[in-house]
């Protein structure tokens, strides 16, 4: 039977697949002000230009590449295992599913940098403060030993938290010291988890923030 608690310790690393193309790519050094305004200016590169290039060296290109990848469309849709390239330690789970989608601030579909790569919180010098967010919804079928096949799905929310936001005992405060959500990756908090398993007995809503259980421009 597979378990919610591996599901939530490796949802933490599948979206960093999402990082490897521009895995290498350098802090910002220009000030805020001046990225944004190279931005709103039009110079940036685009996946279209044909020149943009992953963790891989491939050339990005629009639409989905062959693992279930649409930078363009900022989303995954695909077989999990197709997230890591189908490496070999997932390969028990490569029947199971996952869609992730991610906002602009996660991960761009332009250079704006002038690094090659796509941008990741752009015209911020972290995540934090960015408005950055990212989701996950996966789903599978397993044997519960007894040759009953049970059906279960997962979808998380998560967000860079605000720059006013503080972390204490593995949690996200705003600054009127309500709960935000479980820390992640340091600089993100989980703000929503939906886990359904009937075979588990888990149905519906098994998390959500006190004050921020949405998506949306939170900066």
């Amino acid at each position: 039977m597979k378990k919610l608690s591996f599901f939530l310790f490796t949802l933490l690393f599948v979206s960093l697949i999402i990082f490897s193309c521009d895995s290498s790519q350098p802090e910002v050094t220009q000030p805020e002000s001046q990225n944004l305004t190279l931005a709103k200016k039009g110079g940036c590169t685009t996946i279209q230009s044909g020149t943009l290039l992953n963790s891989a060296g491939e050339v990005i290109k629009t639409g989905y590449d062959k693992w279930g990848y649409n930078y363009q469309a900022m989303m995954f849709n695909g077989k999990y295992c197709d997230a890591y390239r189908d490496a070999a330690w997932c390969q028990p789970y490569k029947e199971d599913n996952l869609m992730m989608k991610w906002n602009e601030a996660w991960l761009s579909n332009k250079d704006c940098d002038g690094d090659g790569k796509l941008d990741r919180h752009f015209g911020y010098s972290s995540y934090i403060g960015s408005g950055a967010w990212l989701t996950n919804h996966m789903s599978g079928v397993y044997d519960d030993g007894t040759g009953k096949l049970c059906k279960w799905t997962y979808f998380v929310k998560i967000v860079a938290v605000p720059s006013t936001a503080t972390k204490s005992g593995g949690y996200w405060y705003d600054s009127n010291g309500k709960e935000i959500g479980p820390v992640t990756w340091g600089e993100f908090a989980v703000i929503q988890e939906v886990y359904n398993d009937p075979c588990a007995g888990a149905h519906g809503l098994s998390y959500k923030s006190a004050v921020h259980p949405g998506l949306g421009n939170w900066k």
